[in-house]
């Protein structure tokens, strides 16, 4: 671990400039000031005022909004840190990015972005004047408005905050392959108490100084959250202080809340902190380092929650308690004291100072902002989309496998997928990663380390394979870190790719849907480009993690993703490799959407040549003609369709048993590859015509629908379409354990004998024989049954199963 030294600083950072930065003159204290002061009068001003918002005249009931809503106690530390860092980035050109922990300091980032003229110039509604102001007042937290978080909708914004965990993996992702970024994560003292982000601070370990660039972490401890204390404001400062060394930072601490005093001392600890990164930076890029960690500076910053708010109101404590969390004066309409209390606040930051004649803010208060794309609310790596380069991509034809005949040849599909994106990231060095779990061998991806190893900052011994300082394959034993940091990377405008075994999927899926809602509330803002979409790949899924068991068995993300809106998601279950490398070509190709590919691992029959797979992944969907018995000169018996890897297999299978012992019995097979092809098009983009659809299902015939994930999933989806009632789904339906492959199948009721059944017990004709077809199914899971018990694996004739060798052991 490097530790900065003196001579390292001297030698990154011109020593009159870090005077100058760490002792700011009279007149940039009353800057600093200023604009603080200018922030937090905005600050309320959203909070509580639907008129009068320059108190032109005295505060009347008429002027206070009827509904009180937002955050003011962790506001006033977040202004604050914003007027320093757009002080260092004035003097120092550093291109800069503010992340806000503590999301509901919502008001406050909305204010800085207004005081530095982007709000206007991307609002021009809400100008600079008078009547701007109020009608930012009006807006926030308001119908029609914005709201009260730091939303998709908040200019130089990357991170909402309103689920809190999340910032330093957020920013950490941004400064990956962004070498001249610095990311400011102010992490608030309430979400530090979240799981994922006390297991996100090990970022550093994962930084390389001389690609990256880095992350300022500031630990805002203001004592409370919502309701009561928070844990780090009440421990000890020497442990926090050791606790947070042990991660691996510098831990530079200010506190206080006396003023002028806390703007010296928060001036001074900010340049030793950015001084200290840059030392590190010109180490790495200069040939100065050793290649172990760096030691990177993190700020502890201590100051009152509800800072230059309220003292008290009605004899109760407000200012650093939690009561100030949210709005300390409540009832002022009604209370005639509390709106005094409220005009008195106001008036305290001296509004006549900051803000001209016009209501535009004064020169005093505008000299602190940097200019144009330095500001960091209109900092382009905080819109992404405008730093995007197209990645550039092998042609998929190349890593296909060959398909003579359908069900012939078993491969491991997602070991063609590795081959792809190793060649991508060998052809993309600064703009795509992969994220993964721990398991980037384990799903079959490995051939990534062909070009690239594993990011790794900490020490790496002679036992350890494919780890260096230099690598980009990131791999953490976290799925919060995996999905946070592809978040990160991606809304600041690079590629990449989040693979995980499918169950623990679900412990990021929240995420998945808190990144959901931005990316649709994006497509709403013309002035947020699109960027790349996050890609996810569910692999070792459900109904293959046999030998796991049931902790390891879940397709619950799949039903996450459908509940996005059809603008955003989008969910590919490809049968096979050649369909795979096609279906991720187009994801990687995409722009803000939420792609959710899922196929399994294991050896896998395969079904289409790649030029088969081409046709059938742009439609969505298709008949199978040589999997069924079905002529196309009338209606089918029967539809067998399906959709996913194993189940695509039981289907085929089904369809080849009703063949040989029903010939006159009428079989069509629909495999679906775009699960969102089977809404209508009112309902998602994707959504085939009624036309085609029924062309694949009919109008009038049963189907059987064999699906990799919950049944329910498909009822949803058809919804709407001719007679959904028709439909007959067998699914996962939370059945397992330690088993066989097959016999998870059998355990969740589709197997290719459940499906032969469900086909002769819902088809409107019956030829001879299918009553003793229905014994014999029967007859087969109960040797089923006793075989696995016995021999500890599946019968050959599933086992070895393929479509050439059916005749011969049906």
């Amino acid at each position: 671990m490097t530790e900065v030294s003196e001579e390292q600083i001297r030698k990154a950072v011109d020593e009159e400039l870090l005077r100058g930065l760490a002792a700011p003159e009279a007149g940039e204290i009353d800057q600093l000031d200023a604009w603080w002061r200018a922030n937090n009068y905005l600050t309320i001003g959203q909070i509580y005022l639907q008129g009068n918002p320059l108190l032109r005249e005295p505060l009347a009931p008429r002027h206070i909004k009827p509904r009180l809503l937002g955050h003011w106690g962790t506001s006033p530390g977040l202004s604050l840190i914003y007027a320093h860092v757009s002080r260092l980035i004035r003097h120092t050109g550093q291109q800069a990015i503010y992340l806000a922990g503590p999301g509901h300091g919502g008001p406050a980032l909305v204010a800085a972005g207004y005081l530095e003229g982007t709000y206007s110039e991307i609002y021009p509604h809400v100008g600079q004047d008078e009547a701007g102001m109020l009608r930012l007042f009006r807006q926030f937290s308001s119908p029609g408005g914005i709201p009260s978080h730091v939303s998709v909708t908040t200019p130089g914004s990357v991170h909402e905050g309103g689920e809190l965990g999340y910032v330093l993996v957020h920013a950490f992702g941004a400064v990956m392959d962004n070498p001249d970024l610095l990311a400011v994560a102010v992490v608030g003292d309430g979400e530090a108490e979240t799981g994922p982000l006390e297991g996100s601070w090990k970022g550093v370990s994962f930084l390389n100084p001389e690609r990256d660039g880095a992350v300022l972490p500031i630990l805002h401890l203001n004592g409370a959250k919502i309701a009561g204390p928070t844990v780090l404001s009440r421990k000890d400062p020497d442990e926090v202080r050791r606790l947070l060394e042990g991660h691996g930072y510098e831990v530079l601490e200010v506190a206080g809340s006396d003023l002028p005093g806390m703007h010296h001392r928060f001036a001074a600890t900010l340049a030793d902190a950015w001084a200290r990164i840059r030392a590190i930076q010109h180490a790495a890029r200069t040939g100065g380092w050793d290649g172990s960690r760096p030691r990177w500076p993190l700020i502890v910053l201590r100051s009152p929650k509800g800072w230059t708010g309220p003292g008290q109101v009605d004899g109760v404590q407000m200012e650093g308690t939690w009561r100030s969390h949210q709005v300390p004066l409540s009832g002022v309409r009604d209370n005639p004291e509390h709106l005094a209390i409220l005009e008195d606040w106001l008036r305290s930051y001296r509004p006549e100072e900051l803000f001209d004649a016009t209501g535009a803010p004064s020169e005093l208060v505008r000299a602190l902002a940097p200019k144009g794309e330095l500001r960091m609310s209109a900092s382009p790596h905080a819109n992404g989309g405008l730093l995007t380069r197209d990645l550039a991509l092998p042609d998929f034809r190349d890593y296909a496998v060959e398909v003579p005949q359908p069900a012939q040849t078993r491969v491991e599909s997602t070991r063609r997928l590795g081959e792809l994106l190793r060649d991508v990231y060998r052809d993309n060095p600064d703009s795509f990663r992969l994220f993964c779990p721990d398991e980037t061998n384990s799903n079959r991806l490995g051939a990534v380390f062909e070009v690239s190893d594993r990011a790794f900052a900490e020490c790496v011994t002679d036992d350890d394979v494919a780890i260096s300082r230099d690598g980009r394959v990131m791999e953490v034993l976290s799925e919060h870190n995996c999905h946070g940091w592809l978040e990160g990377y991606t809304l600041t405008g690079r590629h990449g790719m989040f693979a995980t075994y499918e169950a623990f999927a679900m412990v990021s899926a929240s995420q998945t849907v808190q990144h959901g809602k931005w990316l649709q509330e994006a497509t709403r803002l013309p002035w947020r480009a699109k960027v790349p979409s996050l890609n996810v790949l569910l692999t070792s899924t459900a109904w293959r993690n046999d030998h796991n068991g049931f902790s390891h068995q879940g397709p619950g993300l799949i039903q996450v993703v459908l509940t996005q809106r059809g603008d955003v998601a989008r969910v590919y279950l490809p049968p096979d490799a050649n369909c795979l490398l096609s279906v991720a070509d187009h994801c990687l190709r995409s722009r803000s959407y939420i792609n959710l590919i899922v196929i399994d691992k294991q050896p896998q029959l395969q079904w289409l040549s790649i030029d088969e797979a081409i046709e059938h992944c742009a439609r969505g969907a298709g008949i199978w003609e040589w999997a069924g018995t079905d002529d196309g000169t009338s209606d089918p018996d029967i539809v067998l369709a399906c959709a996913g890897d194993v189940v695509t297999m039981e289907t085929v299978a089904a369809a080849q048993i009703l063949k040989e012992r029903l010939p006159g019995f009428k079989v069509r097979v629909v495999n679906v590859v775009d699960l969102m092809t089977l809404p209508r098009p009112k309902d998602h983009p994707h959504g085939m015509s009624g036309t085609l659809f029924t062309e694949l299902f009919t109008d009038t015939v049963d189907v059987v629908f064999a699906f990799h994930g919950y049944p329910g999933a498909i009822h949803q989806l058809v919804h709407g379409r001719p007679d959904a009632d028709r439909f007959r789904v067998r699914g996962f339906i939370e059945e397992g354990t330690t088993t066989t492959p097959f016999d998870m199948t059998v355990r969740n009721r589709a197997s290719r004998y459940h499906l032969v059944m469900d086909a002769l017990n819902n088809a409107r004709r019956l030829p001879r024989g299918a009553s003793e077809l229905m014994a014999w199914c029967e007859r087969k899971l109960a040797e089923h049954q006793a075989y696995v018990v016995e021999h500890l694996e599946d019968m050959p004739e599933v086992r070895d199963w393929s479509l050439g060798d059916w005749a011969q052991k049906g």
